[in-house]
């Protein structure tokens, strides 16, 4: 939720935000109005409250006509209490449901337009010149790494196996991921994949994208699509102690999406599947300390791409192309030789007070007042890595190369050999 107060003072840049986003205006003329009349409606109610506390005193010293008037005052009262205070309830719910309505205030500097205007900021790396490059499932299915058909078989499309050396890969990547954060002061972090309907709105995932999320009616629970939802949710209405910096986390889960709209070659092999695992990190801040944490996670994110060897572009996000938490993010995009284009494999992004006003997570300032904190997440390893690292240290024989940091975990082996080649390699 964005902040009343700056609302209140000055509508016109979150209005704003709302043209930078392609977001309607009039969002922000319903909450203004929403905040009035729930002001209004709450003031009315209160002043009968005291009204009726202040009856309640004078009626035992009242005798004859006045105290009779007093009580006939008092009965009056009473049911227009009721009555404000119903008109309270419902002025609150209708304020909440036009505050969840717009999204966060988008920071200064962010490109305007949509999905296709971001701005590059940086390429990172040599492609690699592959003539007739094999794509990851091919080179996967070669290696008895990926098996999608069999996932179909079992659980339907989009869903997969992965084998031998593909289980082991995707294990490492993740491990090295962990490794890195824990190295960074980060705690580590096994997260739940089934959160309550609060967890999930508080975040912010149940606006524009909640086709694409799982949810168990009979328990009432949703499947997450990222750790970020149950890491925010895990200091829900609490207070923080920030002043050693901020709170960090590392969640390792599996995630789970609907995928709805998908097509192409987007649905071939594991490119947008239905669950995957990822390592995701996420802070707990100071709001001023938001935009450098910011930078800090964007840093650490290149700093895995560069340990499994892969050419990456960062972009800036558009306005238009952001979530309804998210007040900036960057994205890194690997290049995959088989689609001869960069394709997203994390996200960064500042959420300001965004998530955390909704979810009541604070911290104390200097003096001792609680102020609403800032949060960001950002991606640091997931099962789609597995196809960048595939295609990019593919082999004319259709071996692939280990970078280094993976090695440790595939037993030291530096390059994975169809079985055809080494037939002891099959699961």
């Amino acid at each position: 939720m964005i902040d009343l107060r700056l609302l209140r003072d000055d509508p016109e840049p979150i209005r704003a935000s709302q043209r930078l986003r392609g977001e309607p205006t009039e969002l922000v003329d319903a909450l203004l109005r929403a905040d009035e009349e729930r002001r209004a409606a709450t003031q009315r109610f209160e002043a009968l409250r005291a009204e009726q506390k202040s009856l309640s005193k004078q009626v035992p010293r009242a005798s004859g006509d006045e105290k009779a008037a007093l009580l006939a005052r008092t009965k009056e009262l009473a049911a227009e209490v009721k009555t404000a205070e119903a008109a309270t309830s419902v002025a609150d719910e209708a304020l909440r449901q036009a505050h969840l309505a717009v999204p966060n205030l988008v920071e200064d500097g962010v490109p305007p337009g949509g999905e296709d205007d971001f701005v590059v900021l940086r390429e990172v790396g040599d492609r690699p010149q592959i003539d007739n490059p094999r794509d990851h499932l091919e080179l996967g299915e070669g290696l008895r790494a990926i098996d999608t058909e069999r996932g179909a078989k079992v659980s339907g499309s989009r869903f997969y196996f992965l084998t031998g050396t593909g289980a082991l890969l995707q294990l490492g990547l993740l491990q090295l991921a962990i490794a890195q954060a824990v190295e960074y002061g980060f705690t580590p972090s096994i997260t739940p994949s089934l959160v309550r309907p609060e967890s999930m709105e508080g975040t912010g995932f149940l606006g524009a994208h909640a086709s694409e999320i799982y949810r168990l009616e009979a328990d009432d629970l949703y499947l997450v699509g990222t750790s970020e939802v149950p890491l925010a949710a895990y200091h829900s209405n609490e207070i923080l102690d920030l002043e050693a910096g901020p709170m960090r986390y590392a969640g390792w889960s599996s995630c789970y999406r609907r995928e709805a709209g998908s097509y192409g070659k987007d649905v071939r092999g594991i490119l947008r599947v239905h669950q995957f695992d990822k390592v995701e990190m996420f802070s707990f801040c100071k709001p001023e300390q938001a935009v450098d944490e910011h930078r800090k996670l964007l840093a650490m994110e290149e700093e895995m791409l560069a340990k499994v060897e892969i050419p990456y572009r960062v972009i800036d996000v558009a306005g238009g192309d952001l979530g309804s938490s998210a007040a900036r993010k960057y994205d890194c995009e690997a290049w995959v030789p088989s689609q001869g284009r960069y394709r997203e494999v994390t996200s960064t992004s500042n959420c300001t007070t965004f998530q955390a006003r909704r979810l009541n997570i604070r911290y104390r300032d200097a003096d001792g007042k609680p102020q609403t904190a800032a949060t960001l997440n950002g991606t640091l390893a997931t099962t789609r890595w597995l196809i960048p690292i595939l295609e990019n240290h593919q082999q004319p024989d259709g071996s692939v190369r280990v970078p280094k940091a993976l090695q440790p975990y595939l037993g030291g082996r530096d390059l994975l050999e169809p079985p055809s080649n080494h037939p002891a390699s099959r699961p």
